[in-house]
């Protein structure tokens, strides 16, 4: 490891990194609280009475689930931005799963909205009688759960190498770094399993802890202390 000094675009999207990282955690946080309380199991019409008794709430909550999709493209930027010097090519594998992360999102998001319209459209409802309506609302419930946990695959991708690259450098803590590479590598398992054995999503979620911790402690890192200028970097010439 040699020393190098640190450019004030690569502090810039260091700071970027830190801010998207916690804005997005809050923006999915948000509408996945928002729209799950909507949700009731096994009634597609008592579903659709609450949505349509606070509609608008329901499309912020989509809302927000679709600028998480979109905020992620600038964490992946910033995240590339800053340690693109470390390994340039690994950082841009990194950066390309991030973006077809988000994209997956971004489709799920499309799929909600256009579902809304069944529950908010003039006569829809009555249009399906209770076993067709029962059909629907699984096959949507199904395809959100496969986008997320699809998306999340790629994002678990992203999130390995980014970390490995933070764990080759000092721009974080390397205790930090170990967190954050280990609770991705849980989050495949995670997707994997609750796509093979659904039954078993509910205790398999605890694996989302530890990257959870993680990207919000690196979030906090990176935006209050950005890059610190001369910080060690494996890819920087060494000094004379």
């Amino acid at each position: 490891m040699t020393h190098a000094a640190v450019d004030q675009s690569q502090n810039a999207y260091a700071r970027l990194a830190g801010f998207m990282y916690l804005f997005v955690d809050v923006a999915y946080l948000v509408g996945l609280f928002i729209v799950s309380r909507f949700q009731v199991a096994g009634s597609v019409v008592d579903t659709a009475q609450r949505i349509v008794a606070s509609e608008t709430l329901y499309r912020i909550g989509l809302s927000s689930l679709l600028v998480g999709a979109l905020c992620t493209i600038f964490l992946a930027v910033g995240l590339y931005g800053t340690v693109q010097a470390i390994d340039p090519k690994l950082a841009l594998q990194a950066l390309v799963f991030r973006v077809v992360e988000a994209t997956v999102f971004a489709v799920v998001s499309v799929l909600s909205f256009a579902f809304l319209q069944l529950y908010v459209g003039p006569g829809h409802l009555n249009a399906f009688d209770a076993s067709q309506l029962s059909a629907i609302s699984s096959v949507r419930v199904a395809a959100s759960i496969a986008g997320f946990n699809v998306a999340a695959i790629f994002f678990s991708m992203g999130s390995i190498l980014f970390f490995h690259l933070f764990l080759r450098s000092t721009y974080l803590p390397r205790a930090l770094s170990v967190l954050g590479l280990i609770g991705s590598l849980l989050v495949p398992i995670v997707c994997f399993g609750s796509l093979i054995a659904p039954r078993a999503a509910t205790w398999l979620a605890f694996g989302w802890i530890p990257i959870g911790l993680a990207e919000i402690a690196a979030g906090l890192w990176l935006l209050v202390k950005g890059v610190a200028p001369g910080a060690p970097s494996e890819s920087a010439p060494a000094s004379p």
